[in-house]
């Protein structure tokens, strides 16, 4: 991931020229840098475990069928080489790498690489989760939800239903500045720099890495209409909320969309 970043992104930041940034269908940015990041981290993946898929975030903007590699056996890496594309396009420092390791739709190892961030989290299934370096606790708080910091996504990609009811419930929780990258709210999560997150965009490139280290810290990620866990298979829904633990998760999810 480093090696990819230093030579396929870094150098592209701030220095982007007219033509490098594009527009995909549903109005999201596509730059050079993330076509040749997700090639090269390709190529190197699939090396590194002979017989591994990949599902990319741009590979899947092409070619939507190469989502239901997801279901395969074999391994599959799931990437997003450059999450938070808006930032990186505007000159922003915050957007990162993202990697996860499936099988069967069960994720198995991830990574968030922020380059311009100097951060790095990584972890495999039952091992726990790093965060730079050093070991990863989300700990249970006992607070009520005015009191609970955290991020609510329902902007572009959420219905005008969802988006009207966030914007007048925000008050009911201490709602921060979003980072516009969900990578970068995941690592704040993982810091303990706030409590929770609500996304109701559910690509896998998106919440496949975050979702699994936060889980392997000791936090909790369930989706909102069914309740269970987070997993890859699944891209459509009403949200995914990400909470410190159980209670807080179901605190949470009566004070954002309870009756």
């Amino acid at each position: 991931m480093a090696e990819v970043a230093a030579a396929e992104i870094v150098p592209r930041f701030q220095s982007l020229a007219q033509g490098d940034v594009s527009e995909k269908a549903g109005g999201e940015l596509v730059t050079v840098a993330d076509v040749a990041a997700e090639r090269a981290l390709e190529k190197r993946l699939r090396a590194l475990l002979p017989g591994s898929l990949v599902v990319g975030e741009e590979a899947v903007a092409e070619t939507p069928a190469v989502m239901d590699r997801l279901r395969d056996p074999d391994p599959v890496w799931v990437i997003d080489p450059i999450d938070g594309t808006g930032n990186f396009a505007r000159g922003k420092e915050n957007f990162a790498i993202q990697i996860a390791l499936v099988r069967s739709g069960e994720t198995l190892g991830a990574w968030i690489y922020a380059p311009i961030l100097h951060r790095l989290a990584m972890g495999e299934k039952g091992g726990g989760a790093l965060l730079d370096g050093r070991r990863a606790r989300i700990e249970a708080v006992d607070l009520p939800p005015a009191q609970l910091k955290g991020t609510l996504h329902a902007g572009m990609f959420s219905t005008p239903e969802m988006g009207r009811l966030m914007q007048q419930r925000r008050d009911r929780v201490d709602a921060q500045k979003s980072r516009s990258a969900a990578s970068v709210e995941y690592l704040r999560l993982l810091g303990r720099e706030m409590h929770f997150s609500f996304f109701t965009k559910l690509k896998p490139w998106d919440h496949a890495p975050g979702s699994f280290l936060l889980r392997e810290a000791g936090g909790t990620a369930r989706f909102t209409d069914t309740r269970e866990p987070y997993s890859p298979l699944r891209h459509e829904g009403q949200g995914l909320l990400l909470a410190p633990d159980e209670r807080s998760w179901e605190r949470l999810r009566e004070t954002l969309l309870g009756d």
